[in-house]
């Protein structure tokens, strides 16, 4: 049986990327990792991805790779070049950023893309990501995190479907919400906006099954 690593570095991003797997991908087995101390560290850090940072995804990853993983899928966004390194390291197993499948298809359709994050580090490293050229608009709403923090759903929801409908206004033909915590706003999202919404975490699932052949 096929056994993917999931790790993660928000609490939030657990139950949206395992929900998603048992409805798209429910023969592979599925293996959690959470250091969510990795996001509150880099938050606060005026360091960055140091080297400190990537030492500690290396060994993440060894660990899963260890445990007769077949892929590694991180959920949190604002780690690009850990992850980056990660993969280097370890090809030609799989192993992907949450945001890179559906930046993917987000360019793949040439119109102006409207990215809602909740997390502001994901902001210094993700619109980079981006093919050059990509027309991006981003909405940064931290008070969606802490109000899932807090368990308050739907104010939550409510921020990402204003913060979209803000970027609809400005042109964006398609939403891409970019934390995978916030895959559980895309049908209001949807509703709100007309618009095709994309989420890390249908991407990413879709992706992992055509690397690996399922």
């Amino acid at each position: 049986m096929t056994r993917i690593a999931l790790i993660h570095a928000l609490a939030h991003s657990v139950a949206p990327i395992n929900d998603a797997m048992a409805r798209d991908w429910p023969q592979a087995m599925r293996m959690n990792l959470l250091d969510d101390s990795l996001s509150s560290d880099l938050a606060v850090s005026t360091k960055g991805l140091d080297a400190a940072m990537h030492a500690r995804f290396e060994r993440l990853a060894q660990y899963a790779l260890d445990c007769g993983s077949d892929a590694i899928l991180f959920t949190c966004s604002a780690f690009g070049p850990c992850i980056e390194a990660v993969a280097k390291s370890l090809a030609p197993m799989p192993v992907l950023k949450p945001n890179e499948a559906m930046i993917a298809q987000a360019a793949s359709l040439g119109c102006r893309i409207g990215l809602v994050a909740s997390f502001a580090p994901t902001l210094q490293s993700m619109p980079a990501e981006f093919p050059v050229g990509t027309e991006l608009e981003f909405e940064l709403v931290e008070e969606a995190l802490a109000a899932l923090g807090a368990g308050d759903l739907a104010h939550h929801d409510a921020l990402v479907e204003t913060a979209a409908e803000r970027l609809m206004n400005k042109g964006c033909a398609v939403i891409a919400l970019a934390q995978f915590s916030m895959a559980r706003a895309r049908k209001r999202v949807a509703e709100r906006t007309g618009l095709p919404v994309l989420t890390t975490v249908d991407s990413a699932v879709h992706a992992l099954r055509r690397r690996l052949g399922a």
